[in-house]
């Protein structure tokens, strides 16, 4: 007798059995959600982490330009002079 015929006999069983996998699915699911709310947590202090680090070299304590600086907060990396 094929497999579909047995679930089809018994549709207490396949109601059981798609119940506990929704919830079995849901808890997966909800797993994901926070597994997804950490990484964004975490991109958002890398990102500010980031500006904060690019603010604080944009301009040195007395005020000059770094060596390559173009436009006052971006430093030109394709310079081959060193200072």
């Amino acid at each position: 007798m094929p497999r579909s015929t047995d679930r089809q006999a018994d549709p207490a069983a396949a109601t059981a059995s798609l119940a506990a996998e929704a919830a079995l699915l849901g808890g997966r699911l909800h797993l994901l959600r926070e597994a997804i709310d950490t990484v964004d947590a975490r991109i958002d202090a890398v990102s500010e982490a980031l500006r904060q680090l690019q603010h604080s070299v944009a301009r040195p304590a007395d005020g000059r330009k770094h060596p390559g600086e173009t436009d006052g907060t971006r430093l030109d990396h394709s310079r081959t002079d060193h200072p």
